[in-house]
């Protein structure tokens, strides 16, 4: 009986039963909050999700390089992630000329940030070069990649019997996650229940007006200029494929709130795409490091409220070069503890605000941060499978190649 109505279960498509889990959590959450029970299914979810994300990534990276003859359209995704950074400032600088912030600052927050671009990029480089074994333990992705790719590339003149060896490794692995995966209803079920039941909506009205700021300029990058980008890439509409990267992604990202944790959801995603495993098992954990168009959001956004607050002019080149300063920012927000916000004195620090004011800035963020986090991950996740797709459709119209954007394909055409 167990099994049977298990498997009617499984019958559902994975996306109709996160949404039956979001409706049940929500209803559970008004009706009976403060379960603690209920409340551990969101907790054990995110949980197996960053457990077998940095193993998943090493394997998956140092198979697909190793048994690869070459991966082609890594050049073209990394400029979709960069371009896609900086617009987000550009975006993010003119909706704060547009619509003015005025913030009302609350007691300084007792984190240290980075003093500086320098320590950023500091910080990355340690990272690069961390302990093999600590990286995985710590979920360092940077210091996984950089091992994972090393030893990928040494393992490229090993026997094809070595090699097989590592690639068993990777599929087991990726029978693991989707072990995992399945349980994803009950998961964001959990996720939901704890933030409708804890949160609600109260604690974010006077922070209203920066919220929608925020979470307008995220939405002009999904809807406008991601699928501007994809449109130049592709020459196709883009939004079938996008509506999919949001359907798919964005929603287990958006209540996870973990890049890292949603890596084995955008694997999915590329393999049911038809896309090639040897691009996306290194391009979607590379993007859950550097693609951070909505950080540099939060970060642009952020100082920008600071400045206007303190009655600071911020000229036009001024506002140019935190778009850049912000998009590096970004690119290293992965690689610093407390994420985007406490990148924030850096863009600070720029426009000449003191420490003191910018660490309020940071606390403010970290009242908003239900919302603000959830929709910057959402989208820093959901374009991470976006851009690799868009990198080898552009690769399959070259060729000739008929496709249909966001449409499943059981494997990837061969050239």
């Amino acid at each position: 009986m167990v099994r049977r109505i298990w498997n009617q279960w499984n019958e559902w498509s994975l996306i109709g039963r996160i949404v039956c889990g979001l409706i049940i959590g929500t209803i559970l959450a008004i009706l009976m909050p403060g379960s603690e029970a209920i409340v551990l299914l969101g907790t054990l979810f995110v949980s197996a999700l960053k457990a077998v994300a940095p193993i998943l990534v090493f394997f998956l990276i140092l198979a697909a390089l190793a048994n690869a003859s070459k991966v082609g359209n890594m050049k073209r995704v990394v400029i979709l992630y960069v371009i896609s950074t900086f617009i987000a400032g550009i975006i993010s600088v003119l909706a704060c000329y547009l619509f003015p912030l005025h913030l009302t600052l609350v007691e300084a927050a007792e984190k240290s940030a980075p003093s500086g671009i320098a320590e950023v990029i500091s910080n990355l480089l340690v990272s690069v070069v961390a302990n093999p074994v600590d990286a995985l333990s710590k979920a360092n992705f940077l210091g996984i990649l950089t091992w994972a790719i090393l030893v990928g590339i040494a393992l490229r003149t090993a026997s094809e019997g070595t090699k097989q060896v590592f690639d068993s490794i990777a599929e087991a692995i990726q029978k693991v996650v989707r072990w995992v995966i399945a349980f994803a209803p009950f998961g964001v079920l959990g996720l939901v229940y704890n933030a409708v039941s804890t949160s609600g909506l109260g604690i974010f009205t006077e922070y209203g007006a920066l919220i929608l700021v925020l979470v307008g300029c995220m939405l002009v990058i999904a809807f406008v200029t991601n699928p501007l980008m994809v449109w130049v890439n592709i020459k196709k509409n883009p939004y079938p494929l996008v509506l999919r990267c949001l359907r798919d992604s964005a929603i287990t990202a958006f209540f996870t709130r973990s890049s890292a944790a949603n890596i084995p959801i955008n694997l999915e995603l590329c393999r049911k795409l038809g896309l090639n495993e040897d691009n996306y098992s290194v391009s979607i954990p590379l993007g859950a490091t550097i693609n951070m168009a909505g950080a540099c959001v939060t970060i642009t956004v952020m100082a920008m409220a600071a400045a206007q607050t303190m009655g600071v002019q911020v000229d036009f080149i001024t506002a140019v070069i935190l778009c850049v300063l912000a998009a590096v920012s970004a690119a290293g927000a992965s690689g610093v503890a407390g994420g985007s916000l406490l990148l924030i004195p850096v863009a600070c620090s720029l426009l000449g605000l003191p420490n003191d004011i910018a660490m309020q800035v940071v606390g403010i963020g970290f009242i908003i941060g239900v919302i603000q986090d959830s929709c910057e991950t959402a989208l820093n996740s959901s374009s991470d499978a976006l851009f690799t797709a868009t990198a080898e459709y552009a690769e399959w119209t070259k060729k000739g190649i008929d496709y249909t954007p966001g449409a499943d394909r059981e494997t990837a055409p061969v050239a």
